[in-house]
């Protein structure tokens, strides 16, 4: 069977809802095509796979267009990975798409 289009990515097991794995997919289609892989690890350090300040502030723009949520600039640092910053999005309760 063919692969599907797009960033692969390994998603957790166990997803909460809709809402987690739309969030998580965005999250990680986002950071496949800002850091230029075609696969992340939820659990990926966002510097170790070459991340810098200019591409998060990409990142941040992209979750308030795709997403409809900004994330503070300090929470990005706070949460390097896929899986810890779609929580802290998720826990915002405000994603529109």
């Amino acid at each position: 069977m063919p692969s599907p289009a797009g960033p692969r990515h390994s998603r957790p097991a166990l997803i909460t809802s809709e809402r987690a794995v739309l969030i998580i997919d965005t999250v990680c289609a986002i950071w496949c095509r800002e850091l230029q892989r075609d696969d992340v690890s939820v659990e990926a350090d966002f510097f170790t796979l070459g991340g810098q300040s200019v591409i998060m502030a990409r990142i941040q723009r992209a979750f308030i267009e795709e997403l409809g949520v900004e994330v503070p600039m300090d929470q990005l640092f706070l949460n390097p990975t896929v899986a810890s910053i779609s929580a802290y999005i998720e826990s915002l309760g405000t994603v529109t798409q």
